[in-house]
């Protein structure tokens, strides 16, 4: 991975970051201030609460990322070390998703005249789940990776003694 890559992908995860950690600051300060605009129509105050969860959630996944492009400029993401943050995306992934269904069972009610509206919601949040199987994918490749590279240090010690 190169240096302008890496310093690239660094940028975007800083303003991303930086954006959902004031969009979250902003939602809060609705729900504690007691300036919240609902009207009933809608539930917003969990819906909120959930959208707070939720960028959370890209939040892990956005400091592991970062984590792991530490590791691939130093050249260690083929080690053990790096499992721990896949394993943490894929969690994260996972509680979007859940997430994601919540929000989907909190706007259900109000969608009795449109149940398509649900059932789109319903597909969005399996495609999440997608990107959590996709990961999975991704950590088992790692593996296999860590594993030859295991291997590998063991022949050369192994020939290194016979030379």
């Amino acid at each position: 991975m190169g240096k302008l890559t890496v310093r690239a992908l660094r940028a975007v995860l800083v303003v991303v970051l930086t954006g959902t950690v004031f969009v979250q600051a902003l939602m809060v300060w609705a729900l504690v201030s007691g300036n919240d605009l609902e009207d009933g129509s809608l539930p917003l105050t969990p819906l909120r609460v959930i959208t707070v969860l939720g960028i959370g959630a890209a939040q892990v996944t956005l400091v592991c990322v970062w984590r792991l492009v530490t590791m691939v400029r130093r050249g260690t993401v083929f080690s053990h070390a790096a499992f721990r943050y896949v394993d943490v995306i894929i969690g994260a992934i996972v509680a979007a998703s859940l997430m994601w269904f919540t929000v989907t069972a909190v706007n259900a009610p109000g969608q009795r005249d449109d149940p398509g509206v649900t059932l789109i919601m319903g597909g969005i949040g399996l495609a999440i789940l997608g990107v959590a199987l996709i990961v999975l994918v991704l950590r088992t490749l790692l593996a296999q990776a860590v594993a030859r590279d295991v291997e590998a240090a063991q022949l050369q010690a192994e020939l290194d003694e016979v030379i």
